[in-house]
């Protein structure tokens, strides 16, 4: 590993690059934040594959890519007067500092879960209004719901045990069962899926990386189950469901 630095040398090396690029690059000169916006939600999503993959390499060069689009955006605020890279790296490190009294202070705490209630009970104290203020509006529904529990946990809003989250879910998938107003019904089935997040949430499972595992799956699945087809000299789609169903059982067994 590379010392601390040669570390900051590399960082240093980044900031020099992008004061080339941002006077130089024609691409580059013309880019704004509201321009760079949806490639950075691009590139969030390509590290979060590399991550479900564990492709420590593919990790390295998507970080890299990450790196690269903060301090463009550091720059950018630099031209506007608005904050630098210095800003921005204080700033994080004041509120981490604030908001870890268990290490910076002489507050004690039990475990990580004292932790996390320490944390939302700091942001009000910096003035937030709500432990809900901090939740991005355009985040994903799932990972929105799972953001909005652990918020509400740190306030003490929990289930007292396992039992008690999964009785939740049976009641939300009852009332979704006996639901027969058709207006109603999505509104029942989002409180379906509200409490099963809920439910993996407070067993330990992130329910977005779940899914995305699931769905990598299926496609794995699916598209050998196409190639099977293909080698029998038929489309999948004119196979009938017991035929397709034999396909997908020898798929399964390749995973």
């Amino acid at each position: 590993m590379n010392s601390r630095k040669e570390q900051l040398k590399a960082f240093d090396r980044l900031l020099d690059i992008m004061d080339d690029l941002r006077e130089k690059c024609p691409w580059d000169k013309k880019q704004t934040m509201e321009s760079l916006r949806h490639l950075t939600i691009e590139e969030m999503y390509e590290l979060s594959d590399s991550i479900l993959e564990n492709d420590k390499q593919e990790i390295k060069k998507e970080l890299g890519d990450l790196f690269l689009h903060l301090v463009f955006y550091t720059k950018i605020g630099s031209e506007t007067g608005d904050f630098d890279v210095a800003d921005v790296l204080n700033g994080i490190c004041d509120k981490l500092i604030f908001r870890h009294p268990h290490i910076y202070g002489d507050v004690k705490v039990a475990d990580e879960e004292e932790v996390k209630r320490n944390w939302e009970k700091l942001k009000l104290k910096e003035g937030k209004k709500s432990v809900l203020e901090g939740v991005p509006k355009s985040l994903p529904a799932m990972v929105k719901a799972f953001r909005i529990q652990e918020k509400v946990k740190g306030v003490g809003f929990e289930f007292k045990n396992s039992d008690d989250t999964w009785a939740k879910v049976q009641e939300e998938i009852n009332e979704f069962q006996a639901e027969t107003d058709e207006s109603k019904r999505e509104q029942e089935f989002g409180d379906v899926l509200f409490s099963l997040v809920n439910y993996a949430r407070y067993t330990g499972i992130n329910p977005e990386d779940a899914l995305e595992r699931t769905n990598k799956k299926f496609l794995s699945r699916f598209i050998r189950m196409e190639e099977l087809a293909h080698k029998d000299g038929k489309s999948i789609a004119d196979l009938s469901l017991e035929e397709q169903d034999k396909l997908w059982r020898i798929a399964k067994k390749s995973d």
